[in-house]
This record gives structure tokens, sequence and C-alpha cells, in this order.
């Protein structure tokens, strides 16, 4: 029996797994090591005791005797904290799904890897923040690591039985969110309740105004530079506003590969849970006739500036990456404290990565997890007082 675990299993994406995972035959099929979340305590105990989980583990430790009252008598384990989550996948699994929404997921990643199994990569920080670590563990320990954003796992099965030297460009595509026609005058006044309204995806809120602002598109800029090793040059973003077309990798003879496929996260998931083989995965069959046409647009910079700020941090390299994601989440947390304002994003990262430039913080390797959370650490903090500028400033 296959043992998985999924973390950050309460999520948009830790959701469709659990789906799969009750598809696929559940406690008969699968063995459950751990299970983690956030604040959802019914939810997650509900999904330990349905997948039968050895240990289940909320991020938030207040949280914790909701959740041992919830899996009482279940002979659950319970347990709380982030220490807790690390060491939930310190136990062995031979698939583990890495889907805790940002820096918070890394830790809990370069764990999992160390038992040589699969980590299904839903956490596109681990990548942004600390790529070669990520990459020089799983090589280390002969760990399998596949990608899980749409994107990454569309570039990742075009790849398949392809020469990567053959390779001239890798295009990832964006739906342009929500104010994809928006004036750069409107985009001052967009509220946090607008931003969480995806047009095509439904996805939990960081990651809808995230998607909003291109700041995901940003972080998956660099993702791609990290996982598949391309150059800048050769990544490009297109604006394609159907979410059908994934991504597309174009080859020396001038031949394009496009993976297309419906708005449904399962299908990375399922690409990712079954392979190298493929299996059945319910989600909507396309109908092409009925699509009719295709648009494509290039993405604005002015109106989307985290996609210049992205190939900035492409060119630095470093520790950028991870001073980059942290600013990032801290702007989006002032954004929805409405302390900051939608454009103002993008000005607090671009502060913070300028400052910590100047210092020449940047240029460290990300190659040990001290120095990678030792500069998460800095650019939060830089961040913050960028916050407070702004603030005093509007």
């Amino acid at each position: 029996m296959r043992s998985i675990s999924i973390f950050g299993a309460t999520g948009s994406i830790g959701e469709s797994t659990f789906d799969l995972i009750m598809r696929g035959g559940g406690p008969e099929a699968y063995r459950t090591v751990a299970l983690t979340g956030a604040r959802n305590i019914p939810r997650l105990a509900e999904m330990a005791r349905a997948l039968r989980a050895e240990v289940a583990v909320t991020a938030h430790e207040e949280c914790l005797p909701a959740l041992r009252d919830a899996l009482a008598g279940s002979g659950i384990e319970c347990a709380a904290g982030a220490a807790a989550i690390a060491e939930a996948a310190d136990r062995p699994a031979d698939w583990v799904m890495s889907a805790i929404v940002g820096a918070a997921g890394l830790v809990p990643g370069l764990r999992a890897l160390r038992h040589g199994g699969t980590l299904a990569l839903a956490n596109k920080e681990s990548l942004v923040t600390a790529g070669p670590l990520l990459l020089a563990t799983a090589a280390r320990y002969g760990a399998t690591l596949l990608p899980v954003d749409s994107e990454h796992s569309a570039v990742f099965q075009a790849l398949v039985g392809e020469d990567k030297s053959a390779v001239e460009r890798v295009i990832i595509t964006a739906s342009g969110g929500p104010f994809r026609s928006f004036t750069l005058e409107q985009m001052q006044s967009i509220t946090p309740a607008q931003a969480v309204k995806h047009p095509n995806w439904s996805m939990g809120q960081r990651i809808s105004i995230d998607s909003a602002s291109m700041f995901n598109k940003a972080l998956e800029l660099i993702e791609t530079r990290e996982f598949f090793g391309f150059d800048p040059d050769q990544i490009e973003v297109i604006t394609h506003p159907q979410s059908i077309i994934h991504a597309m990798v174009g080859f020396c003879d001038g031949g394009i590969m496009a993976h297309l496929g419906p708005a449904d996260m399962r299908h990375a998931i399922g690409f990712a849970l079954h392979w190298p083989n493929r299996g059945d995965v319910p989600v909507e069959r396309l109908d092409l006739a009925q699509l009719a046409s295709l648009d494509f647009e290039a993405p604005d910079p002015a109106r989307f500036p985290a996609l210049r700020l992205a190939r900035d941090v492409m060119a630095m390299r470093g520790l950028s990456g991870a001073a980059f994601n942290a600013a990032k989440e801290i702007a989006l947390d002032g954004f929805i404290a409405e302390e900051l304002s939608f454009l103002g994003m993008a000005e607090v990262v671009e502060t913070t990565l300028s400052q910590l430039s100047r210092q020449n913080s940047l240029q460290i390797d990300a190659t040990t997890l001290e120095d990678v959370l030792n500069m998460d650490h800095l650019a939060r903090e830089t961040a913050a007082s960028a916050v407070k500028s702004w603030q005093q400033g509007k």
C-alpha cells in the first residue's frame, strides 16, 4: 500500500488532492501518514478520520485543543505548530503533497525529500526562495520532485521524451485575472474583496490576490528558471484569458508543443500522483468546438509591475528570490489589512529589493537553509518598514 502525506490539506490544492485520493480508494488504497492544515479544524479532523491518518497537525498552537476534541476516540495523533509540521515531514511517506502556502512550506518540503520518495510541489515559494537548495537535497537523497503548478506541470509534460537542448522558448500563460482590462487609474482603487474574485480558478484568498496582481505569475517565472534551468530570456509570459492552454514549449525547429486542459487543478495533481503513468482523473473534457477560439495578448508591465520585478530577481539570483517572496508576503498582508493599495504592493517589493541590493545582502547563493531563513527575516523587516513609509507618504 502506497503511503502519502498532505501538507496544506485544507487549502484548495489539499482539498483537490483529498478528492483524488478518496476517489482512488481512500484508506483502502493509500496509507495516510500525515495531514496538516491551518484553522479549519473541523475539516482537518474530517479528512483525517476519512483517510485514517496517523497524525493530524494544525499550524496554530491555540487550535490544538479543538483538534484533540474533534479527533477524540479516533486513535489519530494530534499536534500543533511549525515544529510539529516539520516533525510530521520527518515521517517517511512514498508520496508527499507540498501545498502549504508561502515560505512556511520550505522546511517541511526539505524534510520530506530526505526520505527519497516523491515530493509533489505546489508550494512555488520553495523553489523561488531556495531553488538550488531544494534541487540539491532531492539529488542527494534520490528523491523525485514533480511540479504541481498547472503551468509547470504543463511544461514538464511537454518535455517528456524531448531533448532540453532543443528548447528555444518556454511560454507560460496568465489569465490576466479580474483586472485584465482595467486602466491604470482604475487599479489605484482596487479592494481586497474585488481581488479575490478570479474569473476562472477557485483558489484561496492569498493566491487569488497574487493572481490578480500577477505576483503569482512572477513567482512562476522564477520557478520556471529554477526548476527547469532555462535562461531567463527563454521564458515568456502571455495573457490567455480562457486559461485553457497552461504552457507552451517552443523548439529549435519552430514547432510549439502546447498543453491544454480545463481550469481544474486536479489534472496537475493527478499527473503527479500517478506519474510516471497516467491515471483516470475526473476533470471536464474540453469541447474544442464550443471553445471556438483562444485569445492571447501581451501583459502590460505598467499595470502589472510584478513581472518586471521577477526578471530583476532572475538576473540577480543569490538570495534575491527569498527577499522577493518575503517582501511580497508582507505587502500582501498590508493590502489585505487595507494598509496598502493594490499597486502599492509592487512598490513595497521594489523598495525592499533595492534597499537590500544596496547593502549587498542578496549576493549569497541560496545553498543553505540558514542563509535563506535569515534573508527571509531581514526582507520581512525591510518590507514592513516600507509599508509604514508608504502609509506616511500617501
